[in-house]
């Protein structure tokens, strides 16, 4: 079983060093696409992987600049952690009123990456939504198709792992997660030890929207295998999640599940694999 400690969470991001070609794609509230912007992320290790130097290009449709930031890190900030496989999530540690909010959640596999970021308003409402999608330096993108309804459906056999931002014992179970679908509508229903939830989702094209809870949750599909779930406002008082998805092939699939309490607090980050039988 992993131990978590700050040494083993900076090797995990060691995984991601490399030169990653790509683009930030900025999405609205509904998924549409607004503007693409092609991308060089590099991660450098310096004074022997003790540093971090991390510069973000973005270049302009033309191929000129049209961004570069650097930054450079020796530790990492707490809103971070990352899993066994390098994969990761950064965001804020607490939700307020009158704040904006947000948080990335990034997979990767191989020479691929997938990142989404999901950001709130003033008014705790989405407001956007970037979907960052990257290949190492001198490998093929290999992109995956459009996400749809169709490549959801089926039984999923999961493996769980979650990790809490205050590093005790990371905690590994099983995942059963059932999808189909009736007419317009989608059907699911997610296994885990000792509990059972039962969901579903009025299909608008590329929209999934959870409207019989007392929260309603968006399921956008996107490019590239790609889907974010949020809530729409996210609320006061109740426990809530941002979740990435990743459908890698089709019958392997990675989601990311950040998770917040009552009082608005980041309580685990979980990825789940999971297998279609």
């Amino acid at each position: 079983m992993s131990h978590l400690n700050a040494t083993s969470q900076w090797d995990r991001l060691l995984l991601n060093l490399g030169v990653w070609e790509g683009s930030f794609t900025r999405l609205q509230t509904d998924g549409s696409v607004q503007e693409d912007v092609r991308s060089i992320v590099t991660l450098d290790g310096i004074n022997n992987n003790q540093t971090i130097r991390q510069t973000i290009q973005h270049f302009n449709a033309d191929g000129t600049f049209q961004q570069n930031k650097v930054l450079e890190y020796s530790s990492l900030n707490r809103s971070t952690l990352f899993f066994e496989d390098g994969a990761f999530s950064q965001g804020s540690l607490q939700f307020g009123p009158f704040a904006e909010f947000g948080a990335e959640l990034g997979f990767i596999l191989g020479d691929r990456r997938l990142r989404l970021v999901q950001l709130f308003d003033q008014d705790s409402r989405l407001s956007r939504l970037t979907l960052i999608r990257e290949h190492r330096q001198n490998t093929s993108p290999d992109p995956r198709p459009l996400l749809t309804v169709d490549a959801l459906l089926g039984n999923w056999q999961g493996e769980a792992v979650t990790l809490y931002p205050d590093w005790r014992s990371p905690d590994h179970y099983p995942t059963h997660l059932s999808i189909w679908r009736e007419a317009e509508r989608l059907y699911q229903k997610l296994t885990l030890p000792q509990i059972e939830i039962a969901s579903s989702a009025a299909i608008q094209g590329s929209r999934l929207l959870f409207d019989q809870g007392s929260l309603p949750i968006q399921v956008l599909l996107l490019p590239d295998g790609a889907s974010s779930n949020t809530p729409l406002t996210i609320p006061r008082d109740k426990p809530f999640l941002l979740e990435a998805g990743w459908l890698i092939e089709p019958t392997l699939r990675q989601r990311m599940i950040r998770s917040y309490d009552a009082q608005g607090g980041w309580s685990s980050l979980t990825l789940v694999t999971e297998h279609r039988r």
